[in-house]
């Protein structure tokens, strides 16, 4: 199985990711990782540690001139403020953000002082995700699977749904201030994360991850920690400040007759050796995902964003000490980070597509699992 686990703290020596079960031959992009981590550390609303870090990925093993061994894989991204053991950069917290981590920490872990818990929490923690995502992009290239991620809307405003050309997907993202494909939202969602900054406020959003050309079979029915879209929710739902998960049409699907949402069913022969394998849908209300397992369809998830617990003008709390009213501690932080958390999100859907792809395929190498997904899309053509 492919697996990954991350350590390090906010202001610790690094962040670290540890992968398991990377299949040997897989060619690794560090230029690929590093753009990724760049591009988490950018988007409009972010705050000052911004400006200190510069994030680049070091691999300490698992990789030899520049392809995967089948071992373990290690990832590095070292913190440039690291100063954790420092009590007069970094000194105790004792009075707990509303929304973030620190007072159900330190009641978890029996320790007032709530440093300890913010460190770990903290979203910094999210670049060795990232990298742990990036990582398995050629493999997803390798089987020709694309996955993209924008921001849907800030602080209420949203983006236009409709999608640009294909050929302009990445070059209008990125040249977006808050990674969206609507140049015009755009200026209404920046004027947001103004006001939010002059206000001593944050704001949060909706962010989108769409995956395209995933073949049929992916994940199972069979069993509930084999479910693709149960597996995807549990990623999107465990990065810092998400809230809400919704595939395809989510939570709308709720509130309309079943002939509205589930999507026709046909057969275009001519689509035989795409994705599909030749299966059509009028519409993709089901977000590529029927009964946990991809369905040939793009696959399109949706991650809802709370506002940053750390404002500016900080909210009404206690001295956990002496139980006394006092204001929320205030840590450096950002005014709006959903354009950070849409690349998260891609990264954290690449890995777990790659997880489902190799359960599906098996091998321990890149050869086997191209051969093998060959030899099993040759079959279900035929079903």
């Amino acid at each position: 199985m492919l697996t990954y686990r991350t350590a390090g703290e906010s202001h610790g020596k690094a962040a670290v990711a540890l992968i398991e079960g990377c299949p040997a031959g897989v060619r690794v992009d560090i230029r690929g990782i590093n753009a990724e981590l760049a591009r988490r550390q950018g988007g409009y609303g972010r705050g000052g540690r911004m400006k200190i870090e510069t994030d680049t990925v070091e691999i300490l093993g698992g990789v030899r001139r520049g392809v995967t061994l089948g071992s373990p894989i290690v990832l590095v991204v070292g913190n440039r403020d690291a100063r954790i053991d420092d009590l007069k950069r970094t000194p105790r917290v004792f009075h707990p953000r509303p929304g973030h981590g620190d007072l159900a920490g330190a009641l978890k872990y029996l320790d007032p002082d709530m440093r300890s818990i913010l460190e770990r929490a903290s979203a910094r923690e999210t670049a060795a995700r990232v990298a742990a995502g990036a990582l398995m992009r050629p493999l997803l290239d390798e089987v020709g699977i694309t996955v993209f991620g924008h921001v849907v809307s800030v602080g209420g405003f949203r983006a236009c749904n409709k999608w640009p050309a294909a050929s302009a997907w990445l070059r209008t993202r990125n040249k977006s201030p808050l990674y969206s494909l609507d140049p015009q939202a755009d200026k209404t969602m920046v004027a947001a994360i103004d006001a939010a900054r002059e206000a001593g406020d944050t704001l949060g959003g909706v962010v989108e991850v769409a995956a395209f050309d995933v073949p049929p079979g992916l994940g199972s029915h069979v069993a509930a920690d084999r479910r693709l879209d149960a597996r995807l929710a549990a990623a999107l739902m465990s990065i810092q400040a998400v809230k809400g998960v919704e595939i395809g049409l989510g939570f709308d699907a709720a509130e309309l007759p079943g002939s509205q949402v589930h999507d026709d069913i046909g057969f275009d022969p001519r689509l035989r050796g795409t994705a599909s394998l030749g299966y059509t849908r009028g519409t993709n209300n089901a977000g590529g995902i029927e009964a946990g397992i991809s369905n040939g369809q793009p696959i399109v998830v949706r991650a809802a964003m709370k506002p940053i617990a750390t404002l500016g003008r900080p909210l009404p709390s206690i001295d956990i000490r002496s139980k006394k009213p006092h204001r929320a501690a205030h840590e450096r932080s950002d005014v709006c980070a959903v354009p950070a958390a849409s690349v998260v999100a891609e990264n954290a859907v690449s890995f777990e597509l790659a997880a489902a792809l190799l359960e599906k395929t098996g091998g321990d190498t890149l050869k086997e699992v191209t051969a093998h997904l060959d030899a099993y899309l040759r079959m279900a053509r035929d079903v």
